[in-house]
Parts: C-alpha cells; structure tokens; sequence
C-alpha cells in the first residue's frame, strides 16, 4: 500500500526483463545522488558483454515511470537515479495515515512457526546470560504475530536431571513450608548453592540424593510432588521476570525437558528402525552426515546413554519431532547462544535424515552472542559469579529515574515511575537489539540510557516531544487527510523513511536481525528532528500546517509501532 521502494522495484524489474529477456534483480536502494538508484545495468551488461549505459537507456525508456517519478537520470557507467514526485510521496502518505497498519499488509502466506526462546533452569535465578535469548525471541514472536502467522511459544525450561534429588533432598530438610518460602522470595540461587555445599560435603546426602534421582524418574508420587513443588515455584519467579522485561511468555508457554520423558523412547525406536543408530562404546548414537570430529571420525549424537539414560539428543530429537508432527509447525526457530549452533545444525541434519524435517518445514537456529563488560569479558559481579538479571533491571530503572526526574520535574509520583520503568528496562532491551544479535556487546548503562545517539530514551523522548505537538495545541491528529503537501527537502527526506517502514517489515520478518529496525527508527527519529527544526509545524498555515501536523503524527505512529515490535513501550509524555 505505501511500500515505494517496492513500487519501483517492480516498475525497473518489468523494464530490466524486457530488456534482458530474463528476470532481473533491479537492485533499487536508496542513494545520496537522488532518492533511488538502481544500479542492476552495471552486472547485466558483464553478463550480456554489452555497454552499461547503453543498457540502462534501454531500460530508462522501457520503464513506466511517469506516474512515480518526477525525474529519472542516468549517471557514470551505467546508474539509474531515480527522483520521486512530490505528489506521489503525499498519496503514499495518505494511504498510510489511513491504516492501522501503516501500509503494511499482513504475510501473504502465513504459516504455523514454534519459537524456541529463554528456558532458564529452575531452581536456578535467571541471570544476565539468559537476557538475549528472552527478548530476541519475545521481538520475534511481536513481529511474526503481528505477520498474521500462528506463533507458538516454547520455553524449554530445564527441569529434569540429577540436580533435582540433590534438591527435593535439600528441600526435605529444610522443610517443605520454609523451602517454599525462600523459593517465592526470589532466592532460587541460595537455595541451589546451599544444597550443593550439602552434596559436596556429606556422603549420606549424596547417597540419598542419588535414590531421590532414582525415585523421580520411575515415577514415585511423594517425590514427584515435591518436584513439583521445586518447578512451580521456579515458574512463578520466572513469571515475575518476564513480567518485569515487559515479554509475552506465560505459564502455557512452558514445555520443559520433563515433558518428553514418555517420549524419548518412541524416538530411538523410530531411529532404529530408519537404520541410523550405531553403537559407539556402547552408547546408541547418530551420525549425521557432513559432521566430523578434527581427526576426520564422524562426529555423533548421543541419544541413549551406555548405562540406559538418555542423552541431550533424544530431548531435542523428541522435540523438533513433536513441533512437526503434532504442533504442524512449517518454520521452527531456536533463539540459543551461537556456541549451540553445531548442536543444532546436527540435530536438523538428524531430523532430515529421519523424515521429519522436510520441505516446506525448514529449522533455523537464531544465534546470538554474548553480553560483556567493560573488560571485554562475560559480564559478571566483583565476587565473579553472573549478574542476576533483576539486579540489573533494577539499577537500570533507579538511573533511569533521577534522569527522568531531573528533565521533567514537573511529573507525578505514579507517573514518574511508570517513566522511569519503561525507560530503564527499555534503554537495556534496545542497546541488546540494536546490535547484531551474532555479536557480542558491552554492557554499558551510561551508553544505553543517554538521551542522545542510537539508544531507547531518544527514540521514546522524540515520540514523547511529538505527543506534546498535539497536546499543546489542544487537537487531535487527522487520519483521513485528503492530500498530504511534500515540498521542503526535509519534509521529502522524512516522507521517504516513513514509507520505507513496510519494506523494511517484510525483510526483518524473513532474516529477524532486529538491529536492522532499531537503525531504522534512529535514521526516522533523526529524520522527524530535523524536519521539526527547519519546518515549522503549529506556526504554518493551511494545508501545510495540516500536512505537517500529519507528518508528525506518522512518525509517532511509527515509532510506537516500531518500539513496540521489539517489546518497548514508548510512554506519550516523559
């Protein structure tokens, strides 16, 4: 609907393949010498052993761009820059206004997707380490929703193992009531480390917990209440940091390693009947083709243990076999730390090898880096132990707060802290999406809470300082303009960055680099300040005093929706 650069790239696609008698790419971007250029002539004429120029003007005249462009130019070897009408810039602009959406039209095909994201450890604190995995796949699941796919959100937490006699163990002695009590005040990590220190140190403990590992897994009911007891309270801690980062999991979403115990014997069973398990020092493994280890042997999984147990393997075989069979998931995402990614890899190769995964279904692994300190090592306390994810929320919003405070004294209590919350959680989500999520970053709060570069608060203050347009003049923003007048440069450059918004959309949707939209909302916030300094909006008059007024209002719209895509509100006053 206001998609431009898709409007002109298929006009110079149908005159690239008239000229070439074959498809295309017109490669249009954006340029510094005119508002587009296509530069698709240079790599056609090596193909063709033709004159670049030549080509072009072949195409130039072929094209249908009367209706578009106000004017069209060839320039060096062969570039086609492209200058779009004033005109046609307010019609898109008006189509836009019009649409909840803002022109975006919902996925053509929508399909079923699982998206694999945070799964912390119960009876353990979420900390710093879990911070990526958790908001990249929360802006993943906002944006492919959003699409109009059917997401379903899996939190593979993990709940199963021998840590768990040494728990229920722990939990025994202390006592059920006082157990809980520590597990609902947050202190996961005190409870672990205090039977930890107990296991280590007393044998009788061990032995005990050793039979209490026996006991759950053969499905006694005493010992499984109190696993019970151990995870739910786990879950309710995570719910109230999910809560506080502003994600979208709930206990539904919860689909830990317990849940496919029953499971894991149907998948080796399954596997060995397609021929591929093989006995490796008594282990039963798979070897997935084009996996080796460095002295050339093929590299394996370890699906069921020599002593009987299952490994790791048969987990997440079960699971990527369930989200296919049964979920009917065609795009499966796995939002885990990159050191995964070979793991992952081998278990969709495994997949392929055994009928599950095949096309249209395809398996993605959503790597991501670490998050550091100011030493250029993983970001950990002064005693050395991980950064606890809330400790960090909390001194991000308390910062967040004297700095909101001082620029805006005039906000209420209540208000100030709502401000304060989503300034602070929102500063440290953003400096997280706003870089590549296959690198690793510096964890730096001055940076991410500074209300100037590409951070959060300036994002959210230039919407805020839009909202207060309108409220100071007492109106409300016109929807439904008739036209929308585009003459100033500035006015030009900010109608283009809004209406490359749906572009840019569809793209992140495909290849969820989320640092791709955080760098758009900067380039449109950047945009509307400059617009609003040489522009003058409530001093114009007529129609252009409406047609800025509109303006306005879209970037608002626009940063709202883009903030809110990647889980960051964007309060209307700061």
């Amino acid at each position: 609907m206001g998609n431009l650069e898709d409007l002109l790239r298929q006009r110079m696609a149908t005159a690239f393949t008239s000229v070439a008698g074959e498809r295309v790419d017109p490669v249009v971007r954006r340029s510094q010498h005119a508002d587009f250029q296509s530069d698709a002539a240079l790599g056609l004429a090596r193909r063709l052993g033709r004159n670049p120029r030549a080509i072009a003007e072949e195409v130039v005249a072929a094209a249908q761009l009367d209706d578009v462009c106000a004017k069209v130019e060839i320039s060096g070897p062969g570039f086609v820059n492209l200058t779009v009408a004033n005109p046609v810039l307010g019609r898109l602009l008006a189509k836009v206004c019009a649409d909840d959406r803002l022109g975006v039209a919902p996925a053509d095909h929508p399909e079923t997707i699982t998206i694999d994201y945070s799964a912390p450890n119960a009876a353990k604190e979420m900390h710093v380490g879990h911070l990526r995995s958790t908001i990249i796949g929360d802006a993943a699941v906002r944006l492919l929703e959003w699409q109009g796919n059917t997401v379903i959100r899996q939190n593979h937490i993990g709940e199963w193992g021998t840590p768990f006699g040494m728990l229920i163990e722990h939990l025994l002695d202390v006592g059920e009531t006082e157990a809980a009590h520590e597990l609902s005040v947050g202190d996961l990590n005190g409870f672990y480390q205090a039977a930890r220190r107990t296991f280590d140190a007393d044998d009788t403990f061990k032995d005990r917990a050793r039979r209490r590992v026996v006991a759950l897994q053969a499905g006694d009911p005493v010992t499984r209440r109190l696993w019970e007891v151990l995870v739910g309270e786990s879950k309710k801690y995570f719910a109230t940091v999910y809560a506080r980062l502003g994600v979208r999991l709930t206990d539904d979403d919860y689909v830990g390693e317990s849940f496919y115990n029953d499971q894991l014997r149907s998948v080796v069973d399954e596997l060995d009947a397609r021929g591929m398990l093989h006995l490796s020092e008594g282990a039963k493994c798979v070897f997935p083709a084009g996996f080796t280890r460095r002295d050339g042997r093929p590299l394996p999984l370890i699906v069921q243990k020599s002593d009987g147990g299952f490994g790791y393997a048969a987990t997440d075989l079960a699971t990527i076999r369930r989200r296919i069979t049964v979920l009917h998931a065609t795009r499966l995402l796995y939002v885990v730390g990159l050191p995964q990614r070979q793991h992952f890899e081998m278990i969709y190769e495994a997949a392929r090898e055994a009928g599950w995964l095949a096309p249209p279904v395809r398996a993605e692994h959503i790597g991501h880096g670490s998050i550091l300190g100011s030493d250029g090592k993983m970001l950990r306390t002064r005693a050395g132990v991980s950064v606890k994810l809330v400790d960090l929320l909390d001194e991000a919003v308390t910062r967040a707060a004297a700095i909101v405070e001082q620029k805006n004294p005039g906000l209420g209590p209540e208000q100030r802290a709502a401000v304060a919350e989503a300034v602070g959680v929102g500063a440290v989500k953003y400096a997280d999406l706003s870089t590549d999520r296959t690198k690793d970053y510096i964890f730096d709060l001055d940076r991410m809470l500074a209300f100037d570069g590409n951070t959060a608060p300036y994002l959210q203050y230039a919407r805020a300082r839009i909202c207060s347009i309108f409220r100071r003049a007492g109106i409300s923003p016109d929807r439904a303009p008739e036209r929308i007048l585009v003459t100033a440069d500035a006015e030009r450059a900010l109608a283009i960055e809004l209406l490359a918004f749906g572009t840019l959309a569809g793209e992140i949707a495909a290849t969820l680099e989320f640092h791709k939209l955080a760098h758009y909302l900067y380039g449109l916030a950047s945009a509307f300040t400059t617009f609003y300094e040489s522009c003058p909006v409530l001093q114009a008059e007529g129609d252009v005093r409406e047609s800025r007024l509109v303006l306005c209002d879209l970037t608002a719209r626009t940063l709202r929706l883009g903030l809110g895509l990647l889980g960051i509100d964007s309060p209307d006053q700061m």
